[in-house]
């Protein structure tokens, strides 16, 4: 290839994103600043992932600590900080084991390749396929993004690996399926974040369990955006009462810092052995320095309480918005995890939100996704209102 000696005039990051133009280098809190000083309310949170808001300070502590002794060594030698952060999520959980990783990418093709090698090398099926749901969001990877049921997001990467089928959401009907299918795993979001905020219908989550129990498919969880506190609980299927095999977390594991997991119950997590997989950054000393710090505090704190508080105050203060405009058809979600139903441009909202210093994202073309951090306060939740109507009013 010819070298470029030319001044460029494009971007030398690649353009694998459609920015907002917003340039971001502070945050404490539920805010951030850009490089002019301007002050934003952030009700995206990373994406879900600073569920403790900006540079929690209970996090930068331990990082700070584990700056000064060592930052990375390998998984050839016990890592003290992931050894404790296995044992938290465990003992916080229904699993027993746990595999790091460094995003939830990664922990789906974890649970992806542990449902495959778990059927075929320790029940000796040659079963391999996993069911997922349509609309469903399970990353970027060549695989998570075969596993996703939404053909936009495979558009362009075709060959997909092969070996997922896609049924429909909250249909007890396509369930029926699943005993022809003979699947290795069931891969299920309880709330279906990118593809709308929409929640799976408790009684139809509880068939399906059932029959996973009863078939012997694993029922494999993708806790990627609903783990950490979001939805009110440290995980979202503790409110659904059921019990799956295994879970994906990321995001806010790690309040910022790259890290993901997949936590197994003891019989699921024999499908991994020494050698049949890994990470090279996966739990390294840092990263399960900010996920120990992240966990401890959720656990030990009052937080999730405060997040049902929270939560219900913001959900009422939507409702209030929907019934003064006729252009919200629907508030829904759990916790801090919301959709806001819109019959016009949820895009053209969220850009016209940055005009108030407000940050949303979207989850779709008619609904506008709000994520405020755990600890958002009853004041910042009412001044995300004031700064909504004036969007509204602007637009």
């Amino acid at each position: 290839m010819a070298q470029n000696s030319s001044v460029s005039s494009i971007s030398p990051v690649m353009a694998t994103y459609g920015r907002f133009p917003v340039t971001l280098v502070k945050g404490k809190g539920s805010y951030v600043w850009d490089d002019q000083g301007t002050q934003f309310l952030d009700f995206t949170s990373g994406i879900a992932t600073c569920n403790l808001g900006h540079v929690p300070d209970v996090v930068k502590a331990k990082l700070e600590e584990q700056l000064q002794s060592l930052w990375h060594c390998s998984n050839l030698y016990n890592i003290p900080n992931q050894e404790k952060l296995a044992a938290l999520l465990t003992a916080n959980s229904f699993g027993d084991q746990v595999f790091f990783c460094n995003s939830g990418a990664e922990a789906n093709e974890a649970a992806i390749k542990l449902a495959r090698r778990y059927s075929q090398k320790v029940k000796g099926t040659d079963s391999f396929q996993v069911v997922t749901f349509q609309q469903s969001f399970h990353g970027r990877t060549l695989a998570t993004l075969s596993a996703t049921g939404q053909e936009k997001i495979q558009q362009g990467f075709f060959p997909l690996v092969p070996g997922f089928r896609y049924l429909p959401f909250n249909d007890e009907k396509a369930l029926e399926q699943l005993d022809k299918l003979k699947p290795a795993a069931v891969l299920l979001e309880l709330i279906q974040g990118e593809g709308g905020v929409i929640p799976a219908k408790a009684d139809w989550v509880k068939k399906l369990a059932k029959i996973c129990e009863e078939k012997e498919i694993l029922l494999m969880i993708d806790e990627i955006q609903t783990g950490v506190g979001r939805t009110g609980t440290l995980f979202a299927y503790e409110q659904y009462g059921i019990t799956p095999d295994v879970i994906s977390v990321a995001k806010g594991l790690g309040s910022g810092f790259p890290i993901g997991a997949i936590i197994a119950k003891e019989e699921a997590a024999k499908g991994f052995e020494p050698g049949t997989h890994g990470s090279t950054f996966g739990g390294n000393p840092l990263a399960t320095a900010a996920g120990l710090a992240t966990i401890s505090h959720i656990v030990e704190s009052k937080l999730l309480t405060k997040v049902n508080e929270t939560s219900e105050y913001l959900e009422k203060q939507l409702k209030v918005l929907k019934e003064k405009y006729s252009f919200i058809k629907e508030i829904r979600g759990k916790g801090l995890l919301i959709g806001m139903v819109v019959d016009t441009n949820a895009l053209g909202i969220v850009q016209k939100a940055i005009e108030h210093q407000l940050l949303l994202l979207t989850a779709g073309p008619n609904v506008v996704r709000i994520l405020p951090p755990l600890t958002v306060s009853k004041e910042e939740i009412n001044e995300f209102v004031t700064k909504l109507e004036k969007t509204f009013q602007s637009i």
